[in-house]
């Protein structure tokens, strides 16, 4: 009897390796805590959208009122005066007389003082009314600071490991509460900048984490969590800012609860992988041993005890792989090249639309927290789409149209009287659908461009040009200075102009990734004769039917 359940515990086990495949309860469990952190640091990344947003405000008129003036005032003249001019008073006026309509004259004069509506941004905190650029810069400063953190969170995940750099960066977002104590523009976007530096280094985290801990089979699935975590973030923030909507009140509500994942420190676990990688030998067993323990499968633990860390590496086909290809065979390469132009260009548009259209939603008619939280729930969606598209029809061509639709619909908003509120808002928000499809799909459509050897480099520098966009973004309300329909009509340029270039590269789904640029430029070259071949065939057979009909 003892000998059966001996041959069947022998044939219960699983391999080491499928200690990482086998997705169960270790998995959810440590995707629900990587999910938490994404959903907060997101909340904190888009922070300045109604922190900074814009306000009503008026000139103050010093002669006719005090500090304690309201912003709609019956004895200000009836004529349009924009918010950056006063009227001026007649010259019969005499101070200490009580104001009204008569008191003025057609003419106007520069502001020194002004009037807030109420105070719930930083613009009446730190008095920016007329300063559209600095207001509008908050954003971008921030983002500034998500480029630092892009920069490097990949050397810090390698170097410091997944799990301390999770919990370093989620738990030093909260230096964002020092905004509130702030009456200095220039310590404000110091602070805005640090925060999103320290903060955005958690993304990486844990992204990678969830990838390495998944399994190969659940990596879209690792990619698809994450993102609805971020959107879940979005839609989160658009509601506590809809009730709380004085700014100080709506920071320390989003950067305070970060604190809690001071608790990672023994709730989380670290990659196996990077452990093994790292020499990390007597963690990564412990880790491996719980992971089986939580999922409750049965692994051979005498094996798992009798390998080092050469044996580990070989059990998880782990390699130091060495970049033998660099910088300078990119730039000899014209086929590579011009993938890294078309995939920066398009990721910079992803991010640059993506971004735009979610500041540029509070503009639309209509409620500002409803529009946005309209805008964030497309998300949702478009996610589901562009994963189902591009796993049923390919990569390229639902990014084509995807650029292109979203580019017509960004351009007809522009142009949608505000009389038609609804299909205004329905074009933005469906062009917003849209951009969501590409946002998702063109991070996996470059990284199937890209050859293993320069895989990594490119798609950095890939990421690089997506966070200028993401820098770019904040700042687009101030084209409605000059012409409320120029942002939209930048949205859907770059969009248009996007799909347009994606005509140049060719499909990647169902391929063999290349590892090197030679197989790269070969397949290319390839590819082109047989379409030279096809090409000529077609006028042959064409020459062959027009002697027939002759």
């Amino acid at each position: 009897m003892g000998a059966d359940n001996f041959e069947t515990s022998k044939k219960d086990e699983i391999e080491i390796i499928e200690t990482m495949e086998k997705f169960g309860k270790y998995q959810k469990v440590q995707y629900i805590y990587a999910c938490l952190s994404a959903i907060f640091i997101t909340m904190i990344h888009i922070n300045y959208v109604f922190v900074a947003g814009d306000l009503n405000y008026r000139c103050r008129i010093s002669e006719c009122e005090n500090q304690y003036a309201v912003y709609n005032a019956t004895w200000l003249p009836n004529s349009t005066v924009d918010r950056c001019t006063r009227p001026k008073l007649n010259e019969n006026f005499v101070v200490g007389q009580s104001c009204t309509n008569e008191s003025f004259t057609d003419a106007v004069e520069e502001c020194t003082d002004w009037v807030y509506e109420t105070n719930n941004t930083v613009i009446a905190t730190l008095n920016l009314a007329c300063q559209p650029w600095k207001y509008n810069l908050i954003g971008t400063i921030h983002n500034v600071g998500m480029l630092l953190a892009t920069i490097s969170s990949g050397w810090l995940t390698d170097r410091f490991g997944r799990k301390l750099t999770l919990i370093i960066c989620s738990v030093g977002s909260c230096i964002g509460n020092l905004k509130a104590f702030t009456s200095s523009y220039y310590v404000y976007v110091f602070i805005e900048m640090l925060e999103a530096a320290v903060a955005g280094g958690s993304y990486t985290a844990a992204m990678v984490l969830m990838i390495e801990i998944g399994g190969k089979k659940n990596r879209i699935l690792s990619g698809v969590l994450f993102a609805y975590a971020v959107y879940m973030g979005e839609s989160i923030f658009a509601c506590i800012a809809m009730f709380v909507p004085y700014w100080k009140n709506l920071i320390r509500i989003i950067y305070s609860p970060p604190i809690i994942f001071i608790s990672y420190i023994f709730l989380l676990k670290e990659s196996p992988r990077w452990q093994i990688l790292n020499g990390r030998v007597k963690d990564a067993k412990s880790t491996l041993l719980h992971i089986a323990k939580v999922n409750n499968i049965n692994i051979n633990k005498q094996k798992l005890a009798n390998l080092n860390e050469e044996g580990l590496k070989k059990e998880f086909k782990i390699e130091n792989y060495e970049h033998k290809e660099t910088y300078r065979d990119v730039w000899k390469s014209k086929q590579i090249l011009k993938r890294v132009l078309i995939g920066s260009f398009c990721r910079f548009t992803a991010s640059f639309v993506y971004y735009g259209l979610m500041v540029n939603s509070v503009y639309l008619p209509g409620n500002k927290y409803t529009n946005f939280m309209l805008s964030t729930v497309m998300s949702y969606p478009g996610e589901l789409t562009s994963m189902y598209l591009m796993n049923r029809i390919g990569r390229k061509l639902p990014m084509m149209y995807g650029y292109f639709i979203c580019g017509l619909l960004c351009v007809a908003s522009a142009w949608i009287p505000e009389d038609y509120t609804w299909l205004k808002i329905s074009s933005f928000l469906f062009g917003k659908l849209l951009v969501s499809v590409c946002y998702t799909g063109i991070v996996t459509y470059t990284m199937e461009l890209f050859p293993t050897s320069v895989r990594g480099t490119l798609l950095g520098v890939c990421a690089l040009a997506s966070s200028i966009g993401n820098m770019f973004a904040p700042l687009t309300p101030i084209l409605n200075t000059v012409s409320v329909i120029l942002p939209s009509m930048f949205f859907g340029g770059f969009a248009i102009i996007s799909g347009a270039l994606l005509t140049q590269t060719p499909e990647t789904k169902d391929l063999q990734l290349m590892d090197t640029i030679e197989q790269v430029e070969k397949s290319t070259k390839l590819q082109e004769r047989r379409r030279r071949n096809i090409r000529m065939k077609g006028e042959e057979n064409y020459g062959f039917d027009n002697n027939i009909v002759a």
